[in-house]
């Protein structure tokens, strides 16, 4: 099955924005003739995969490398270097140059910035003594389309760089992806942020549109109708929880890197596959996918079971009866799903090995404890007895970032004393780490009172008796946890953030709301009585489409629920999600992780 996934049923043209990012790569490489060795950032060569698949860089007679410390072994005379700007690669690159001169080897070489130059990292390389012997260039690659309806950035460390080292760069990033969005489907009129990060980037955008404005004269009415930007540190609650959907447990367990996950062959039925890894795509390519992606887990059981007994009654038909050909086309037909069938089984079934344990189930009741905010020294006791034991650090770590947030940090005495005793249990050297979570307000001495309560009540966010087979609300996802950002999410395209305002203070972070672009005046944009009553149809008919970005990184069980929201019948709109990268609470912890030494 194809690792690209298939755009064909994007709501937005998404296929034009890889064809015009293989274009640029094409023609880099084109524009250096003869045989070449491309050597790739390993951060950058997922990302790379999904815009053009590696047997086309092959046919162009490339040799392909990921970057290390270790010297290029190639035959090539021409070496081009695709890299993110971070300075360890400088460090590579300019080793790599000296140790070439040293062994008397004449190459050329060519250095790509992805996605743009960088001046302080061309510092190291005029210190280093190599940047007069390179070309260089840069690669625009500033957002990925990693499915029909989910864009990401590609940016790593986001979160940790704004809120603990300051550095606004990936918020610069964001916008110019945004606003080249906007050079292909026409300048957004709405636009409304919440959360410190996400106004910025709403500004820069701004800020860009004055500088190199996106024209209006066609006056098209523009295909994205409204962009809503929310900070992953308005809401650290959910990614802290467990996601409970399908294509949620795969990431949190298996981890799905670039739209598929590795494994043992031998979990996927493979004969006598030992140790051996294969990749399984996950994307809406694969038709059952697509439809079981967003279920919760445990529904998506008995829908493998309702198939897999249907296809077996087709099968004694077939067998025991006469059929007529169309009857048999039909079975046939089935029978093509088989190879999709088998995999979803494999996985689901492996998947339960983790789910059914005692220790995942005493952790989701942890979790919807937490959450609910009534039980501190249950709580408290729990965690503190997980550190005791020495469970795995990320895992502690979720649920301590999960309490603190809810409790608006811990009162000093108990603060001190977890701390001390992660670091005995742990090791000294994650005292950056616990820095890190202190600067970044994720685990912190409690300085005023906790208002989770209220924001809990007043959005709803725990919903009694949730019916998961047949979910008539976004908490399903969380199997009773109605995930705050999408609450947020829900309220802006509904009605804008005016209605809500009070619950908003109450939350990190200032909140921005404008129209831009002329589009005031026109009365099917007129935001006061809401958008699903006004801007549910676009001019020619088609569906409203709503841009959501999430700066710091979005779950998949949170955008599952989006895609819940926009099926719900009177919900006339689709969405579109741009993420700076897909996290998991594990991988979001693990950003703020660093060891001494």
């Amino acid at each position: 099955m194809a690792q690209i996934p298939n755009l064909d049923n994007a709501p937005l043209n998404l296929k034009s924005i890889r064809e015009q990012s293989q274009r640029d790569l094409v023609n880099i490489l084109k524009n250096i003739r003869g045989k070449k060795c491309l050597v790739i950032d390993p951060k950058l060569s997922g990302s790379l995969s999904l815009i053009v698949p590696t047997s086309t860089l092959k046919e162009y007679g490339i040799e392909l490398r990921l970057l290390s410390a270790e010297p290029v072994q190639t035959d090539c005379a021409k070496v081009v270097y695709f890299v993110g700007p971070q300075f360890i690669s400088m460090r590579f690159i300019s080793s790599h140059v000296h140790d070439d001169a040293s062994k008397g080897l004449q190459r050329e070489y060519f250095l790509y910035f992805v996605p743009r130059r960088s001046v302080a990292c061309e510092k190291i390389l005029e210190e280093e003594k190599v940047h007069n012997l390179m070309t260089i260039g840069e690669y625009p690659l500033y957002m990925v389309p990693l499915d029909e309806d989910v864009l990401s950035f590609e940016l790593d460390l986001a979160p940790k760089e704004w809120q603990v080292d300051g550095d606004a760069s990936s918020l610069w990033h964001i916008a110019k992806a945004i606003h080249k969005l906007e050079f292909t489907f026409g300048l957004i009129p709405n636009v409304r942020a919440k959360g410190k990060a996400s106004v910025r980037v709403a500004e820069i955008l701004n800020r860009m549109q004055t500088e190199e404005p996106v024209s209006l004269s066609d006056m098209n009415i523009p295909e994205i109708n409204t962009l809503v930007l929310i900070d992953r540190e308005v809401d650290m609650v959910t990614p802290m929880c467990s996601q409970l959907t399908y294509e949620g447990l795969v990431d949190e367990f298996l981890r799905i890197n670039n739209g598929s996950v590795e494994l043992d062959a031998s979990i996927m039925g493979a004969q006598q596959q030992d140790g051996k890894k294969m990749k399984v795509p996950l994307n809406s390519s694969d038709k059952l996918f697509k439809e079981i992606r967003d279920l919760n887990f445990e529904v998506v059981v008995q829908v493998l079971r309702q198939k897999a007994t249907s296809m077996k009654q087709d099968y004694t038909e077939v067998t025991t009866m006469s059929q007529t050909v169309s009857e048999l086309k039909d079975f046939v037909k089935k029978l093509n799903s088989l190879p999709e069938m088998t995999r979803h089984i494999n996985l689901a079934q492996h998947l339960s090995t983790f789910t059914s344990k005692p220790s995942f189930l005493g952790q989701l009741d942890m979790e919807h404890t937490i959450i609910e905010a009534q039980s501190y020294d249950i709580c408290f006791e729990y965690i503190e007895e997980m550190i005791h034991k020495q469970e795995p650090l990320n895992k502690v770590l979720r649920l301590l970032i999960l309490f603190s947030v809810t409790n608006s940090g811990l009162p000093k005495k108990q603060f001190d004393y977890l701390r001390r005793e992660l670091l005995h249990s742990y090791g000294f050297e994650h005292m950056v780490t616990l820095n890190n979570l202190e600067k970044a307000g994720l685990f912190k001495k409690q300085e005023t009172k906790s208002n989770w309560q209220l924001v809990k009540r007043a959005l709803q966010l725990v919903v009694e008796d949730t019916d998961t087979a047949n979910p008539n609300d976004i908490s399903y996802v969380f199997s009773g946890y109605a995930p705050l950002s999408i609450r947020l999410v829900q309220n802006a395209i509904r009605s804008g953030w005016r209605p809500m305002e009070e619950i908003l203070k109450l939350l990190p972070g200032p909140h921005y709301e404008t129209k831009r672009g002329g589009f005031s005046s026109s009365p099917s944009f007129d935001m006061s009585q809401g958008l699903s009553s006004s801007i549910d149809k676009v001019g020619d008919g088609r569906r409203s489409l709503v841009l959501v970005v999430f700066v710091g990184g979005v779950t998949f069980a949170e955008i599952s629920a989006l895609r819940f929201l926009s099926a719900q019948e009177g919900m006339a709109y689709d969405v579109i999600v741009g993420t700076t990268k897909i996290i998991s609470g594990n991988s979001l912890a693990e950003t703020f992780s660093e060891n001494l030494g």
